[in-house]
This record gives C-alpha cells, sequence and structure tokens, in this order.
C-alpha cells in the first residue's frame, strides 16, 4: 500500500495539469521571459536576396532593436544614410539622411522574437489578435528533429497564420502568414544563449514556398545603451 501511495504521490501532478492550449503556451514563454529578457540588441548581418531560388545580392546590415517595437536598420555601413526605421505601428525608409516614404505598416518579427516580453499579458494576446492567430487553436509537431508547438492551427497543413515555438527554449522558431493572399514564412535558426534569454542567428523567408532571403547574424550585443533617437524619423541628419 505504502508502494502505491508513492506511486500515486506522483502521478497526480501529471494528472492534474492543465492541458496546454495556444494561450497557456504564450502564458509559459511569458512567464519564462518576462523582465529577463534584453531590453536591446544589436548586431550587423549578411543579408542575402534570392529571385528564383538564386542568390541576386548580399550586402551588410547594421541593425539596432530596442524593445517592444523599435528597429532601425542601416544598409552597408552604419553611417550611410540610407535604410529603414521601424517605430511602433510603422516604416520609414530613409535614403541620405531623408526619409523618402512612411506607411503603416508593423513589422512584427520584432513582437515575435522579444518584443512581447516588454507588455501586459493582456496586450500580448490582444496582439496576436490583430495580427490574425486563433488562440482557439493549438497542436503539437516537430521542427527539424526537436518538439514544437504551433500557435493558431491545428495541424500543420492548416492554411492559417501560425507561429511555431520550440518546445524546449520557448523561443519562435518559424512563422507562417497567409494575410496577404500568398503564403509568407520565415524560419529562425542557430539560437545563442544571451544571459536569461536567446537570438536567433540565422533567419530564412519565403514567398509561396520560393527562397526570397537569408540573413546570418555577427557580433551580437544584447541589453546595451541606445540613444532612442536613432529611431526618430524626425532627428535623421541631424
Amino acid at each position: 500500500m505504502k508502494i502505491l501511495a508513492i506511486i500515486a504521490l506522483f502521478l497526480l501532478p501529471l494528472s492534474a495539469q492543465k492541458e496546454l492550449d495556444s494561450t497557456t503556451l504564450l502564458q509559459k514563454m511569458y512567464n519564462r521571459y518576462h523582465n529577463k529578457w534584453h531590453s536591446s540588441l544589436s548586431f550587423n548581418q549578411t543579408t542575402e536576396r534570392y529571385r528564383n531560388d538564386s542568390l541576386v545580392k548580399s550586402n551588410t546590415w547594421y541593425e539596432r532593436i530596442a524593445y517592444p517595437d523599435l528597429l532601425r536598420i542601416d544598409f552597408d555601413s552604419p553611417n550611410s544614410g540610407t535604410g529603414v526605421i521601424f517605430r511602433h505601428d510603422s516604416t520609414y525608409v530613409f535614403n541620405k539622411n531623408k526619409v523618402t516614404r512612411a506607411v503603416k505598416n508593423e513589422n512584427e518579427l520584432i513582437f515575435f522574437l522579444g518584443g512581447l516580453y516588454f507588455n501586459t499579458f493582456d496586450e500580448v494576446l490582444a496582439h496576436f489578435k490583430a495580427l490574425h492567430y486563433d488562440l482557439t487553436k493549438f497542436h503539437t509537431s516537430k521542427w527539424g528533429d526537436k518538439p514544437a508547438y504551433v500557435i493558431g492551427a491545428d495541424q500543420d497543413t492548416d492554411k492559417v497564420n501560425q507561429l511555431w515555438i520550440d518546445a524546449d527554449k520557448l523561443v519562435a522558431v518559424r512563422f507562417i502568414k497567409y494575410d496577404s493572399g500568398t503564403k509568407e514564412e520565415g524560419r529562425f535558426e542557430d539560437h545563442i544563449p544571451l544571459k536569461k534569454a536567446w537570438s536567433e542567428t540565422r533567419c530564412t523567408f519565403l514567398v509561396n514556398d520560393h527562397l526570397l532571403q537569408i540573413e546570418k547574424y555577427h557580433d551580437v550585443v544584447p541589453g546595451g545603451p541606445l540613444d532612442k533617437s536613432i529611431f526618430d524619423p524626425g532627428m535623421m541628419g541631424k
């Protein structure tokens, strides 16, 4: 009887565990990384552009992120004066230190890859819904040879917006998006540990299953001081 009682003590927590779903998974991710994720990230990356699955251009981008939703990319050199700023829900293209185009267009990757840990959890759930992820849908799968959780889809083949999460690290490793009438896909790989968090160091992007871009990060620096004015389009050239 004592042996059975001991076995029951081990089994009870397992049977009492809440079944995992999209919202519960997001809560686990949030609990692990909220107040622990680096507040900023700087790196340069080799950027390869493809057409018809063939390499057509390669150059270097210099990127600085301030979470939850600021990203600046300078093309070719840190002082080129040419690049793009993603600020909140808008995108600003600049050339020769002058803004040449401004559109309302959020870079949701900043949110998936760290920004979500700097909002309240209710804001996180609302943001996923605003990005057209159905949080009532969820399933388990594998990405590469590792277990993965999938937010927003009931099975791998569903043609709906979905975010794939590494089951161990609890970080995003893939997204698939169908909002524009085309299939957009991003893959986030070769993660490196950064204090209490992670950073992908290789990103692959595809459109309708054709290779569009590969990014390879170098000189990754987490949590360093950043002058927030570099994300202000009104400060260009000043």
